[in-house]
């Protein structure tokens, strides 16, 4: 197993386990809250906190800021490299706190405005969006700092306390589910948890402890690789130049996915009650095996592209480049069949009625026809960023922003809440293939994957036939849904394994 397999299987379990803890504080709140007005001001409120964090650190330093990273790395020592992570940090944290401050200002108008947030909520929906987003951005603040630290991190080849964040700030998450916001204290085995009574501000409270820990975490790594802080900015470093002629570029590329998501929810509070909230827990079922696959690969993978970059070393991006195609290709496409066959029942845990089960088993099924294709952006923007250039990924983004514009309002006035989520999957596969088809004109032969296609197709057909049989056979035992559900998929897994085998040996040894 090569160093950048065992990085990739150590983020990908991190990831896994962020996501176990992800799920069981969503399966908390769902059922404290239902789908309900509260939960749907709750998803929605997120929205601006989480654009500004994705523009400012989050979305743009990940990609644009690791490569420069990098090159200061190989060409100039650590100590350079912190030099410029210091620059970079306190413009970041100052330009956060400013548009923060704004944002604060003018909540009230940002959700209620026709092209706001949530203008089909009621009045009293959108006074508690804007309380719970103003109470988000001190949330936002801290992340801004946290997205630079894993870009330093990573840029040292670490990977480790950076995967183990979003773990942290789950556990922050749970403390606010299981102790802030109930009325009642929550009893597990003999202990009884205190409860503070603050509803939905109390989830809200938590998120903020759990922003902390994100951040918290982190600073081991950051001591162990002796970072040092310098109290600069000058706009005129060469570095902090060269950073910024990234940013511009990724800002308006993050600006374009994240308009995508606002206009999501933007359409969907216009329809029935709790549509915001199936879109919500329906991208989470999605992002579990696009987590695991596509952003656990693809996040190891950028330094590593940078590096080959760095020293002109062509070959061996573009054979990086084609294993990770083919790895995802074997990895998305079963798991996009087994998931959509057996999920229905898993869902049951988020303790909907029926119909409101119903309705996110539908969503999540459309977003699955998107998994191959949101994996395989993960690797194709980093292989552009890796080379510097953010030009191309941010004129395909923005092409497909207006796709989603059309497509989204068509849809989801046909099927409802699903037809959002299908037309995200249709975009984001869209701008996926593009790129790729650009990477191979760059680097001929990049998307050679007939060999494995082929295998992956009777990889999906046994997954699906697989997880099918054995929710059938699942639905006459005296067996809880949920679990029939999830045993059916291992079983999906299990069936599709022979077929992928040389892919999976290639992910060790990558």
């Amino acid at each position: 197993m090569t160093k950048l397999s065992r990085a990739a299987l150590i983020v990908a379990f991190f990831f896994g386990l962020e996501k176990v803890l992800g799920f069981l504080g969503k399966i908390i709140i769902n059922r404290q809250f239902g789908l309900s007005a509260t939960l749907d001001a709750f998803y929605a409120a997120n929205n601006i906190p989480d654009l500004l964090f994705a523009l400012i650190s989050g979305g743009v330093l990940a990609m644009a800021f690791i490569p420069v990273l990098t090159e200061y790395l190989e060409r100039r020592g650590r100590p350079d490299m912190w030099d410029l992570f210091s620059r970079i940090a306190n413009l970041v944290f100052l330009v956060t706190a400013g548009l923060s401050i704004l944002v604060a200002i003018f909540a009230d108008q940002l959700v209620s405005w026709r092209l706001g947030i949530a203008p089909g909520f009621t009045s009293q929906q959108q006074a508690l969006v804007a309380d719970l987003m103003r109470i988000n951005l001190l949330g936002t603040l801290l992340f801004s700092l946290s997205g630079l630290a894993i870009a330093g991190l990573q840029a040292n080849q670490h990977f480790f306390l950076p995967a183990l964040a979003p773990s942290m700030y789950d556990i922050g998450t749970l403390f606010g589910a299981l102790v802030l916001a109930p009325e009642n204290g929550v009893a597990i085995g003999p202990i009884t948890l205190p409860a503070f009574g603050l509803g939905i501000y109390g989830v809200v409270y938590g998120t903020l402890i759990g922003a902390g820990l994100f951040l918290l975490v982190q600073v081991p790594g950051l001591i162990y690789y002796r970072f040092r802080w310098r109290p600069a900015i000058n706009l005129q470093h060469p570095g902090v130049r060269k950073v910024l002629a990234l940013v511009g570029p990724r800002v308006l590329t993050v600006a374009a996915i994240q308009l995508i998501f606002y206009a999501q929810d933007n359409i969907a509070s216009r329809l029935a009650e709790g549509s915001v909230t199936a879109l919500a827990n329906g991208w989470l079922f999605m992002q579990v095996p696009e987590t695991l696959i596509g952003t656990a690969i693809a996040t190891v993978l950028l330094p590593t592209l940078s590096e080959q970059v760095t020293r002109g070393q062509d070959q061996a991006f573009h054979d990086t480049l084609n294993r990770a195609l083919r790895i995802l290709l074997a990895f998305t496409l079963p798991v996009m069949v087994l998931v959509g066959v057996g999920v229905r029942p898993v869902i049951d845990i988020l303790g909907f009625d029926q119909a409101g089960a119903d309705l996110v088993a539908w969503v999540t099924r459309a977003y699955l026809l998107g998994l191959l294709g949101h994996s395989l952006l993960e690797v194709a923007v980093r292989a552009f960023y890796a080379q510097q250039d953010a030009r191309t990924p941010l004129k395909i983004y923005w092409a497909g922003v207006l796709v989603f514009f059309g497509l989204a309002f068509a849809l989801a006035w046909l099927i409802g809440p699903a037809g959002i989520a299908l037309a995200n999957a249709v975009v984001f596969t869209g701008i996926a293939f593009i790129l790729l088809r650009l990477l191979n004109r760059r680097y001929p032969s990049i998307i050679q994957v007939r060999g494995t296609l082929g295998r992956v197709l009777l990889a999906c057909l046994a997954a699906g036939l697989v997880t099918a049989g054995l929710l059938w056979i699942g639905e006459s035992l005296p067996v809880p849904g949920a679990l029939v559900g999830l045993l059916a998929m291992g079983g999906g897994v299990l069936a599709a394994v022979p077929f992928i085998w040389p892919e999976i040996k290639l992910l060790l040894k990558m």
